[in-house]
């Protein structure tokens, strides 16, 4: 039996619950043997992650979720195989963090004209070092008692359309691809099935991520069909495209993310560990 890989999951340095020694741990019970920390914009989990899995004997790969854009589009690039000290690595987080900041504050800023005072503050403290993002901000939206749940916040406030759906200014894949490149890694098409594409629109983003450099995508994010597996498979094939896979792990109680839960990928793909192993 070979080993496993999960090659993306999220710790609370970002929009995960879990610290990063705890994600590794949970990891390491699951039967997990590589895992890559892939937190949004940053790499702040990184080094507890790493003296964890250095105690417990998971390899880590050091790893990044960035945020960018394509046809006006959110696409998200993971990183892999980074080198954690690269210059380039350093500016992109600085960058991205930057915009996720502006992005705050104008959700902030449109919650509070609904009525919601203090839910700048209010989600930093939910947030603490980490990312701020929207859940932070609905999890200050049920503790004021506005919302009874997160979902319930997404769906009324923070989701798509709603009054707090800000639109991120989020660089061009292209320039996202090159600062994996110059730190050293391989950059992956994260998730391809959840843009909800057509078949055409899904090829021509794969092209054009082919085109400006980018390496492999995932074949496999979280548990998913056999169908779907078999058509990502293809189009990784068909584009020359490295196949990753990943859980997509954000909390406990998420079978549908859980670390290392999810299917092998195909005999027809190369894996994404070909390029670095």
């Amino acid at each position: 039996m070979g080993a496993v890989y999960d090659l993306h999951c999220h710790s609370n340095a970002s929009d995960g619950i879990l610290r990063p020694d705890e994600l590794v741990s949970r990891a390491k019970a699951r039967q997990v043997d590589v895992l890559a920390l892939t937190d949004h914009d940053t790499l702040q989990g990184y080094e507890l992650a790493r003296k964890s899995a250095d105690e417990l004997g998971v390899t880590l790969i050091c790893g990044i979720e960035l945020s960018s854009q394509w046809a006006r589009q959110g696409i998200h690039i993971v990183g892999l195989n980074l080198d954690p000290s690269a210059t380039a690595l350093a500016e992109a987080v600085t960058l991205q963090q930057q915009e996720r900041s502006s992005r705050a504050e104008e959700i902030a800023a449109r919650l509070e004209k609904l009525g919601f005072s203090g839910a700048l503050e209010g989600a930093r403290r939910f947030a603490g070092e980490a990312s701020l993002g929207r859940p932070h901000f609905a999890r200050f939206l049920v503790e004021q008692g506005h919302v009874d749940s997160v979902n319930t916040a997404f769906k009324r406030y923070l989701g798509a359309g709603k009054t707090g759906d800000v639109r991120h200014g989020w660089p061009e894949f292209e320039q996202v691809v090159g600062w994996i490149k110059a730190a050293g890694g391989v950059a992956v098409l994260a998730h391809p099935a959840k843009y909800k594409m057509t078949r055409s629109k899904l090829h021509a983003l794969v092209a054009d991520f082919r085109e400006a450099g980018g390496e492999a995508m995932e074949v496999i994010a979280g548990q998913q069909t056999a169908q779907m597996t078999d058509t990502l498979a293809r189009v990784a094939t068909k584009f020359g495209l490295l196949a990753s896979c990943g859980s997509d792990f954000h909390a406990p109680n998420q079978p549908w993310q859980e670390l290392g839960a999810f299917g092998k990928l195909p005999p027809v793909c190369r894996p994404v560990w070909c390029a670095w192993e």
